[in-house]
């Protein structure tokens, strides 16, 4: 059973093992054989899901595609003038099978990790890809009809949206799988959701994924609604009698998977504002980008308006920072902002997700068809960092307590820089956790309105990232928790114990 506010550690399979494989000097290491130490230290770290990402069969034609994109050439040149074209790979997103990548190890290595990371209170998630898979997959050849297919005028008319092979010895012009809002995705080939035998072997592969895994991690699932769907492709669908159906895909896929693995986690790669909708369907958890974009490109009182959110809307949203498909925080952000949004997303309600190069500060945002390890240190001062801030939200406050967001009130009538800090509290039991943060870069002050019982003329509050004691005079703390001074993005943990 997974507590409240969950914490998800995403980890790049393929380069993680190589690098573990190093570090040991074990060549031959695969997922079953990597060291107790190792899934220890993620326990020890707080972690309650790890998403092994990227570990499925890989596709020839995808990894031959990649390497002949001068662009991904030039992106990988940039983490390490020592790699090449022969350190690209296919992309995890363009699927050849759902079988363990030989890479990686056996095939039963991988019900073999789920038990093993069970028995450290830890569960096992990995890649659904809902809305498209590898243009080699076989099951192409063994359902033409699951996807979605054209005429030779609709692939002269968009030669970028189509590629041509032959199938049963006949010329078929197969989709891309697209995101309508971007170029086509070139290695994959796109799903036909309006046939039910496509969603009748969609399903199938869920209940066999649901054997070997705690939860899957279902890429772009907006794409794969019925609306989208038709929007997107109902121009050819429509013409060869497919009808939209009434009922989602994912609605029933859900419901029939978690009544035999009521456990089962389902958490959604989602943007378009669709996210309660989808979390109506069913799913557990869905991406929230827009506390991401508003960490990012906007300011506190942005942020504390998402906040105001339904409170199981906010405790099924998944908060991050850091994910494969954007720049590193530390470089995005910049670090004292980076570290003030990882204060944030660590202790508001959700699923609190996390990146492994977050952790070690990587500066470079590694393109997912990399496959080959390169030399460099992790920044230790981001290490710190995090460990310090995993530990302390690891508490059980800060998972079974009561969130509630607080109002910063003004310092003064002319100080308006209350509006830069945010701050909510977690309390269970005899345990208040105070938040606050300064998001901006100015030097804020305001008062917190929090009742903290005085002590005579002042009180000590121990701050959890600082390792100290803040004092706090009686004026201080008469109608709330006055901070009369942040530096920008600082960000303070109160630990009150009563």
């Amino acid at each position: 059973m997974l507590r409240s506010n969950p914490h998800l550690i995403e980890i790049n399979a393929r380069l993680w093992l190589k690098t573990l494989r190093k570090k040991y000097s074990l060549a031959e290491m695969t997922l079953s054989s990597i060291p107790e130490d190792e899934w220890q230290e993620l326990k020890h770290l707080g972690f309650d899901i790890v998403w092994m990402m990227g570990v499925w069969n890989s596709s020839p034609e995808a990894a031959a595609i990649a390497r002949s994109d001068s662009g991904l050439l030039a992106e990988i040149k940039k983490i390490s003038p020592e790699l090449g074209s022969k350190d690209i790979g296919s992309s995890p997103y363009a699927i050849h099978s759902y079988k363990l990548n030989p890479e990686l190890g056996f095939e039963w290595e991988l019900k073999a990790l789920k038990e093993k990371l069970n028995s450290l209170g830890m569960k096992l998630l990995l890649d659904f890809v809902s809305n498209h898979t590898a243009r080699d997959n076989p099951f192409l050849h063994k359902c033409p009809e699951c996807f979605i297919t054209g005429s030779e005028e609709d692939f002269k008319a968009h030669p970028d949206w189509f590629f041509e092979t032959d199938i049963n010895g006949k010329k078929t012009y197969v989709a891309y799988g697209r995101d309508p809002n971007f170029p086509a995705w070139t290695d994959s080939a796109q799903f036909n959701y309006f046939n039910p035998y496509t969603r009748e072997k969609r399903l199938e592969l869920l209940m066999e994924l649901a054997e070997v895994c705690d939860g899957v991690r279902c890429d772009m699932v907006m794409l794969t609604l019925n609306d989208t769907h038709e929007s997107t492709w109902g121009w050819l669908l429509n013409k060869k009698g497919f009808k939209k159906p009434h009922e989602e895909f994912w609605k029933h896929a859900i419901r029939t998977v978690q009544d035999k693995y009521p456990q089962f986690i389902f958490l959604a790669e989602v943007y378009w504002g669709l996210e309660w909708q989808v979390q109506l369907m069913g799913f557990d958890y869905t991406y929230d980008k827009v506390t991401y974009d508003r960490l990012r490109f906007m300011g506190a009182e942005e942020v504390k308006g998402h906040l105001r959110a339904e409170k199981l809307y906010q405790k099924r949203s998944v908060r991050f920072i850091d994910n494969h498909d954007e720049i590193p925080s530390i470089e995005a952000f910049g670090r004292d902002k980076a570290f003030a949004a990882a204060v944030i997303i660590s202790t508001i309600k959700g699923l609190r997700f996390y990146n492994d190069s977050q952790l070690e500060g990587l500066r470079h945002k590694v393109p997912l068809q990399l496959k080959e390890i390169w030399e460099h240190s992790p920044d230790m001062a981001v290490c710190k960092f995090y460990e310090k801030l995993l530990k302390i939200v690891d508490h059980p406050a800060f998972h079974g307590g009561e969130w509630n967001l607080l109002e910063v009130r003004q310092c003064g009538p002319q100080d308006h820089s209350n509006k830069n800090i945010m701050a909510w509290s977690w309390a269970q039991r005899r345990t208040i956790k105070i938040v606050v943060v300064n998001y901006s870069n100015t030097p804020s002050c305001g008062t917190i309105n929090i009742s903290i019982k005085s002590t005579g003329d002042s009180t000590a509050l121990f701050e959890e990232l600082s390792d100290r004691f803040f004092t706090f005079k009686a004026e201080d703390l008469a109608e709330g928790l006055r901070i009369r001074e942040m530096a920008p993005y600082a960000s303070n943990i109160f630990d009150i114990e009563f």
